[in-house]
């Protein structure tokens, strides 16, 4: 996306972040944003902002283990801020099986793709993570398979898992928007 945060690219005349959080209102009792660049604008959307607090880029997990720490309830839902798609039903479902298998952590997948960083987990595995880390680990899908995991099937909403990763992506989806607001 040429160097920009991708959570502040606009779709549709607002930035990513908002579509994903306008989606999660309704899912969630606390919204919480990693970010380590654009601090204002982010802040500006009225949620605290987590910056990375783990030395060298570590990826999503720096973002999991924040949440983690700071979430107020029992459970972490974690989503990419380039899915403004993301299923109005994630939290339900995610919730559910991992309730119903006893699972640790729950994780999107359609299409027979996992999609990590899609994923509820309990707050009680903070220390796995961090103990994870402190061994150097840094892929989201060792950490979470390493846990009592299991994988909740979206294949009925696969595109709501498309990430943006290219101004094609970006222009691609304006148009598809801009199509069914026609319909």
């Amino acid at each position: 996306m040429g160097g920009v945060d991708k959570g502040i690219i606009s779709l549709q005349k607002k930035p990513l972040i908002q579509h994903v959080i306008d989606r999660l209102i309704p899912q969630t009792s606390e919204i919480l944003i990693n970010a380590n660049r654009e601090i204002p604008q982010y802040e500006a959307l009225g949620y605290p902002v987590l910056q990375d607090d783990i030395a060298g880029f570590i990826g999503p997990l720096a973002g999991f283990s924040l949440g983690l720490q700071h979430a107020k309830y029992d459970y972490l839902l974690t989503v990419p801020c380039d899915s403004p798609m993301l299923p109005m039903d994630l939290t339900h479902r995610l919730q559910a099986n991992l309730l119903a298998q006893n699972a640790e952590i729950t994780v999107a997948s359609s299409d027979g793709n996992a999609h990590p960083v899609f994923c509820l987990c309990k707050i009680n595995v903070l220390p796995s993570l961090l103990n994870y880390l402190h061994q150097g680990g840094h892929k989201v899908s060792t950490w979470q398979k390493s846990l009592r995991y299991i994988e909740v099937d979206f294949s009925d909403q696969s595109e709501a898992f498309v990430n943006l990763n290219t101004q094609a992506d970006l222009t691609a989806l304006e148009a598809r928007l801009a199509h069914a607001a026609q319909l």
